[in-house]
């Protein structure tokens, strides 16, 4: 697997925050910044271990199967995520004001 590139592009505000709202916003950026880190490493960890396996070096096929379910699992959770942060924008998108 190669590494994610480009996702700190798509998470830099459109427009700058106003003072009150640039907290929230920085922390929710930075928690998804985090998420996506930890997902990408874990895929980068499990590719790692799945050539171990391939190359000979992995000495037990249980601990790299785990790695690889970790990072599946991870990768689902942040899909999930991403699923219901869209669900979230589209209904406020819909709101009448």
């Amino acid at each position: 697997m190669k590494e994610i590139s480009g996702i700190s592009q798509l998470l830099k505000p459109a427009a700058a925050p106003t003072p009150a709202a640039k907290d929230g916003a920085s922390g929710f950026v930075d928690f998804l910044k985090d998420a996506v880190g930890e997902v990408n490493k874990a895929q980068l960890d499990s590719d790692q271990a799945a050539k171990e396996l391939q190359t000979g070096q992995a000495k037990n096929i249980h601990d790299v199967m785990i790695r690889l379910d970790e990072a599946d699992i991870s990768m689902r959770l942040l899909v999930q995520m991403r699923n219901k942060i869209v669900d979230a924008y589209q209904e406020v998108m819909r709101m009448q004001v």
